[in-house]
């Protein structure tokens, strides 16, 4: 690996374990997030900035609000790394409303969808691009009744942003799962992934190229295919690059944070390390593009695919665990 960027990862570990120490109360998956995000801009993780972000948001929020759930330190970071957190948390709340208005539901997704729509459009399109991410949502919901949920918000925030006609773009997307559905085990995932490819206006031959980058990385040992980290493989499938370069930069990464404190076998599961190291190879890849507009796009994107990604896995462990404590 180059110099610069096993710096990087390195960075990342020393982000994981300095937000670690700082949040030790909160979710374990959502601390390594905070971490990505500061290193996806190349910076030290200011635990202090996320902090006052944090309380920032218990002043402005009720004690039972879902901006003070398992996403709050994911929030509290990105308002961190934002010039005005006051402003972007007013624009962020008043989306939040706005969506639930639409009938969206509150939770951990809805906190991030509305964050997403607040930080990466202007206040005049906030109701246009709420109304379009409801559409996405009920068209993908019209297709697939029980597939569905509020892990879809994400990406409906994401689609309703995008420039894809809503029609078309569910059409795509429906096109799409019909075409992978039989290749993987995750009706659910495979919907992610389809929003994924869309996301990326990609929907042409994009199946072919997501199951030979698949194939390759079975072949070089590395499952990509699984629940969580299928997103991840459409993303890597958006990526201008070699597949064997994609493999080996993934495999590599991997291999490398495993030998880091905090990233070790007892410490995170194979899935988890795998997307962020999917992560963490696809943001490197954008830098090497330096294609301007088409970096800046590609790189949003990714930030908030992966950011849907870990929220999702999140969300499952903290219910999980609750229904552990509930029953016992």
């Amino acid at each position: 690996m180059k110099e610069q960027y096993t710096a990087r990862l390195e960075l990342f570990a020393d982000n994981a374990q300095r937000i670690k120490k700082a949040f030790v109360w909160q979710n374990a998956m959502v601390n390594r997030l905070a971490a990505l995000l500061y290193t996806a801009e190349n910076k030290i993780a200011d635990d202090g900035a996320i902090r006052e972000s944090f309380e920032l948001i218990k002043e402005n929020t009720g004690l039972f609000s879902s901006f003070r759930g398992t996403s709050a330190i994911s929030i509290a970071t990105l308002l961190s790394l934002s010039t005005d957190r006051q402003t972007q948390l007013a624009h962020t709340l008043a989306v939040y409303d706005m969506m639930k208005n639409a009938k969206f539901r509150a939770s951990d997704y809805l906190v991030v969808s509305a964050y997403q729509i607040a930080a990466n459009t202007g206040p005049d399109q906030y109701l246009l691009t709420v109304e379009r991410a409801k559409a996405f949502y009920d068209g993908m919901k019209a297709h697939h009744r029980f597939l569905t949920g509020q892990d879809d918000y994400i990406f409906a925030a994401m689609l309703g942003l995008s420039d894809v006609d809503i029609h078309s773009g569910v059409e795509s997307m429906e096109q799409l799962y019909v075409a992978l559905k039989p290749e993987f085990l995750s009706g659910n995932s495979v919907q992610a992934l389809t929003q994924v490819l869309v996301l990326g206006n990609e929907a042409s031959h994009a199946a072919a190229r997501v199951l030979e980058l698949r194939d390759a990385f079975r072949s070089g040992g590395i499952r990509l295919d699984k629940e969580y980290t299928l997103p991840s493989l459409g993303v890597l499938s958006l990526l201008p690059c070699d597949r064997g370069t994609l493999v080996s930069d993934v495999s590599d990464t991997y291999d490398f944070l495993r030998t880091q404190k905090g990233l070790g076998n007892w410490s995170i599961t194979t899935q988890e390390l795998l997307l962020l190291s999917a992560a963490l190879v696809a943001f490197k890849s954008v830098d090497d593009i330096k294609s301007g507009i088409l970096t800046a796009t590609l790189s949003t994107s990714i930030t908030n695919i992966v950011i849907a990604q870990q929220t999702a896995i999140a969300a499952a462990a903290a219910a999980s665990a609750a229904a552990a404590s509930t029953s016992n």
